[in-house]
This record gives structure tokens, sequence and C-alpha cells, in this order.
């Protein structure tokens, strides 16, 4: 999470200490404030209150687009109901205020609680206009066995005696009774405020990625039953910690991709297979100095190393935008301020570029890292005066309304007089004060973001394409063989998703790309598959790789996987078509430099020559050589016409 804050860096001859600590927030003028649910609110926003039972889980993606069971496009309009994360701010005393974030004093779980009945609270996030929220729990949340006092729970005493996990599922079950549909996001180890150097750097600063997941599994099995809790946010901000930067795919214990790629497969499989499963980018590296390498990376590396799950159509992509912050700049202000921009510096046309370039490239159709986008959080006070706040703030929402994007507001509830930057705060009475007042200069960009043009209705079938990687271990990412066991036992193995095809091999790295594009999903009914390790199907006079030895399908059969020993060619697997397949061939040959068409789908495999059928085509064969000095990866992949 990020709302106002003071970011320290402390230097030191052997490290630099990064530190962010929340900065004081500004405290709210008082508004003439309304009682919740008045018709005056209700009046002073174009929002209207979604019909609880407009969409049908559970959510699925198309290309670019989240959709409902019934196909169409059900946009993420969204706002972080923040607490059950944690407030305090890793000093003092947790009992004193003054210690936690703004001074509000969560208990550990959602805000609000203390100062407004549920009923109201929702009505009042009907009348914002949303249709969704992000649920921030901590890890510690889960444990917790203490009840929550009962002044946290003031305007709730139905919820007294409750342990902080207790009243979060509470809260979830309020929210979709409610027709809203729920994220679960797990945004801290521990329940503190996030986000700096505060031992939740990582989903495993204070616990083993193994525990991570298996909290993971938990939360999803948890709330199986209820179809609005619709999403997995893996985890909040992965960022440096004092001596290391998270990674994208080197493969050790702070690579974020292999860990979020553990963990969505384990909530697929173990947990809840209609969960979309959100993976937030990298939020910072290096040591914010001028002259040292530091960076907001978000989902650059996205464009090299995408996700592949077990189900093609659940993954979404998130990312974080604040004013203060930037590409290179941290958000610090005096001690560790670098002179890099931040956004709120940058022209509206430099920030619709970075924003492009950091998040947004990822909704191209037709890539291997096409996915929905999730702004998940963003956000700015209601007291901010600057000039060029301001203008960022206007111009990030006028982004997204161009560009049809999925959002979090952060934070949607707050405290009067302590959190300015809330969309909704309530004072000790329970009156309500915020963007539903008249008075809130936000009200303007809101609204325009809420009710400015969006897609509605059925999204079409989109083809996909997804990328294999066995940099670091097997990736086979197909139910149906993994119930076959372990077709090449020591090898390093990769399989396409149920419904996809291998259309395309990297010469090294041991790469793939598979696709449904052109002919959907070619695979006969059944698990039967064949494992290729000889050249005993290539048929007499049918030398297509001459000199070369060849692993090639049966007739009627066509490639969804292979294996590696090292970077020599192990096996191909190689499933049954549904109808005879088309029977001219022809040699794709990539040892020397990249053979592919030019809708390719992105780069799968950077650096490396990599070979690649036509999309109306299907991979039947792959050719590798055994002479001394030459390279024993994949060479050549034998493609055929979809149809006779």
């Amino acid at each position: 999470m990020q709302t106002p804050r003071i970011v320290k860096y402390l230097t030191s001859a052997a490290v630099v200490l990064t530190l962010l600590a929340p900065a004081p927030t500004a405290v709210a003028a008082s508004p003439a404030g309304t009682a919740p649910g008045t018709a005056a609110s209700e009046a002073s926003t174009g929002a209207v209150a979604p019909e609880a039972d407009s969409w049908q889980p559970p959510l699925s993606t198309r290309g670019r687009y989240i959709v409902d069971a019934q196909g169409n496009r059900f946009r993420l309009k969204s706002a972080n109901w923040d607490g059950a994360q944690g407030s305090w701010s890793g000093s003092g005393s947790t009992a004193d205020p003054a210690n936690h974030h703004a001074g509000q004093n969560s208990s550990g779980i959602p805000l609000g609680l203390d100062r407004a009945p549920l009923p109201a609270l929702l009505a009042d996030f009907h009348r914002l206009g949303i249709n969704s929220v992000r649920l921030p729990f901590s890890n510690e949340m889960i444990r917790a066995t203490a009840p929550v006092p009962d002044t946290a729970v003031a305007s709730n005493p139905q919820l007294r005696g409750r342990t902080p996990l207790q009243i979060y599922d509470a809260v979830v079950a309020a929210l979709t009774q409610d027709g809203f549909a729920v994220v679960l996001n797990n945004h801290t180890n521990t329940s503190r405020w996030c986000c700096g150097v505060d031992g939740n750097e990582r989903w495993n600063s204070g616990q083993s990625t193994g525990q991570w997941a298996d909290d993971w599994v938990f939360m999803a099995r948890r709330y199986a039953a209820n179809a609005r809790v619709v999403g997995a946010d893996l985890y909040n901000e992965v960022r440096r910690d004092v001596l290391d930067d998270p990674n994208w795919g080197l493969g050790d214990g702070h690579d974020w991709y292999a860990a979020a790629q553990l963990a969505a497969d384990r909530i697929l499989t173990e947990g809840n297979p209609d969960l979309l499963i959100v993976v937030e980018g990298i939020n910072w590296t290096g040591v914010p100095v001028d002259g040292l390498p530091h960076e907001r990376p978000t989902l650059a590396p996205v464009r090299t190393l995408s996700h592949t799950l077990l189900d093609a159509h659940k993954l979404v992509y998130s990312a974080h935008f604040y004013g203060y912050t930037g590409p290179r700049h941290s958000g610090a202000t005096g001690i560790g301020e670098t002179h890099d921009a931040r956004y709120q510096d940058l022209t509206r046309d430099q920030l619709f570029q970075v924003l492009t370039d950091q998040a947004f490239f990822v909704t191209a159709e037709g890539q291997h890292y096409t996915a929905p986008v999730w702004i998940s959080e963003f956000g700015i006070g209601a007291q901010e005066t600057g000039a060029a706040a301001r203008a960022w703030f206007g111009n990030l929402t006028d982004y997204f309304a161009d560009h049809d994007a999925d959002f979090a507001y952060w934070p949607l509830i707050g405290w009067e007089g302590h959190d300015d930057w809330a969309l909704l705060r309530y004072d000790t009475t329970g009156r309500r004060y915020g963007l539903l007042d008249q008075a809130d200069w936000r009200g303007a960009a809101w609204d325009h973001l809420m009710t400015s043009a969006t897609r509605t209705g059925p999204v079409p079938q989109v083809s996909v394409r997804r990328m294999l990687t066995t940099d670091h271990g097997d990736a086979v990412q197909s139910r149906r063989v993994r119930a076959g066991g372990d077709w090449d036992p020591g090898a390093s193995k990769a399989a396409c998703p149920d419904g996809l095809r291998l259309i395309g091999l990297s010469h090294s790295g041991g790469r793939g790309l598979c696709t449904d594009t052109s002919g959907g999903d070619l695979r006969a009914p059944g698990t039967a598959q064949t494992v290729v390790t000889d050249e005993r199907n290539v048929p007499a006079g049918g030398d297509w790789a001459g000199g070369y030895t060849k692993l090639q399908c049966p007739a009627g059969q066509f490639l969804i996987g292979y294996s590696r020993r090292g970077e020599r060619v192990s096996a191909a697997l190689c499933v049954p078509a549904r109808s005879a397949p088309g029977r001219v061939g022809r040699t794709v040959w990539f040892d020397r430099s990249d053979n592919r068409p030019v809708d390719a789908g992105g780069d799968f495999a950077a650096g490396q020559y990599k070979g690649q059928c036509a999309a109306d085509e299907y991979a039947t064969g792959i050719a590798y050589t055994t002479r001394i000095g030459g390279t024993p990866g994949p060479a050549a992949l034998l493609c055929v016409a979809l149809r006779p």
C-alpha cells in the first residue's frame, strides 16, 4: 500500500538501508458532512449503484478483458478496504493510536467497523459506483487467536468476541451477499503498516515460501464455497530489503516470478480452481542513491518472461502508481531522495508513455504475456493542494478512462480527521465525509473514471499464446499430462496448458511457446499420449531434417510438450488430434537464426534463436544434432497445416 509517507534512506559504508516510514497525513478540513445514505450525497456523484445480480461468477479472462461466467465483460471498478493487514507503524506500543498509520488503530480488521454498521458502509460503497473490493490481510491475521476489542466493532456489536479472521469472514460474507466481487490480497506477513524495510518486503521475509503458499491454500479453501470471492492477489509491493533485491526468474530464494508461479499452481490445484490469480510486478530494486542502480520495474520483465498457469484464462497482472513516486524515484523527500522524476513531474504525454511501458503493454492482444492489467492501487489526498499532484491525478484517471482500465483506489475507508486519502471517512458518530460530498475536489476525476465509455456485454473468444520455461525445473502446465505421471524421469519437462498446442521452441535455454490460434483445442478426449524418444515414427522417405535426429509424433498426433537433459533434447510429448490433421509439412530451421512468422506473439526466449510454426499449423516433430561440437538443443520443427 502507499499513502502519504516520508521515505528515508540511511547510507553507511557497507550498506544502504531502505526505510519507508509513514509521513504525517494531512488532517482533513471539515466540510459539511452528511449522514450515510442521504439523497444529497447520492446526488453529488454520477455513479450508480450496481445491481447485485448483474454478473455471474466465476471470473476468467479473454485476452485483455476479465469476463464473468456468461462471457460478459466484468471491469474491476474497485477500492481497497484496508485494515486487516495491520496499521501499527512498527515502533512503540501497539495500544497507542499515535503509533499507527494516521493515528488509526485498525485492530487488525477492516477499518470503519467501529464507526458505522456494515449495511451503511456497503450502501456507501454502492453509491461510489464500485463493483469489487480488494481486501488486504496479513499472514499474522490468519493465526491470531485473541478476540478484537469491543471498541473496534462498536457499530457492529454482532461481531464482538470474534478473532480478526472471523471478522474478516464476516466482512467477506457481507460484501459478497451485497453483490460485490472480493479479491483477497496478501498484503503483509506481519500485521504492521506497509511498505518499506519492515519485515514484509517479500512474501518470504518472515516465513518460508512453503508456509506462504500453505497460507494461500488455506485462504482459497476457506472461501471456495463463496463464488463471489473471485481472486487471489498473491503479494503486495515486492521490493528490496536491506541486503538484496527481489528478481524475476533467477531461480533463487528471492525469485518473485517463481514464487508466484508456485503459489498460483497450488491455489488452482489444492485451493480453488475458479480464482483469478493476480500477480503484481516488482515494486522496487536497487539503492535509491544518485549514481547507483535503482528502479521500479513494475511489469517490464513480463515482456520476456510471463507466467503460464494450469488454466490459461486465470492470469491477471497488476501494478501500483502514486504521484509522489516515479519510475526511478522511491518517493523519498529529503534523506534518500534522488534527482529522478516523480510520476507527477512528468508531462501528460510522458506519463501516458510510462504507464504503457511499465504496465499497459501487457494488454496488447496476441502476445505470450497478454492479460488484463489491474491497477490495484492509486490514490491522492482530499486536502492535496499541489498543482503537479492534482494534475497527475487527473491525467492518470484520464488514461484509465481512455484505456478502459481495471482499477482499485487506495484506500476506501478512513477516519475523519486522520486519513484524507480515503474515499469515505467516518467520524465517531458515524457521520460520513469524503468523495460523496461536493466539497471533495477528487470528485470530478472519479466521476469521469466511473462514467466514461467502457466495453460491456459479451467478449468474443480470442486466441491464446503462452510461453513455457524449463529454466529452473519442470513446466508441466497440463492437468491431463500431470494425471499421467512422470513421462520422462530425470529430465526437465514442459507441457502446454490443456487446450493449447506447442508451436515454438528455442534452440537453447529450454523455452517453448503454446497456442490455440486458428484451431482451438485440437486434442482428442481422453488421456492418451505418446512419449517419443527415437525415430521410429519417421516414415520411409520422409527425412525432413537430413543428418539430424528426429523425434516425430505418430500419424494423427501433434506436439504439446518436450523434455531436455541439460541442453540436449530428451523427448517429445505427443497427443492424438480430434480429427484428421493436414498432411503437408515443412521444416522450420532455427539453429542459426530466428525463424518465426511476423505475428509471432512476443519474444518468449530473449537472446536465443527461436523457431515457430505459422498460426495455421501445428508442430509434429523436433530435430536436433548429436554431432560433436554442435548444440544439442532443438534445431528444427516439423510444421504441418492444420487442415488437409
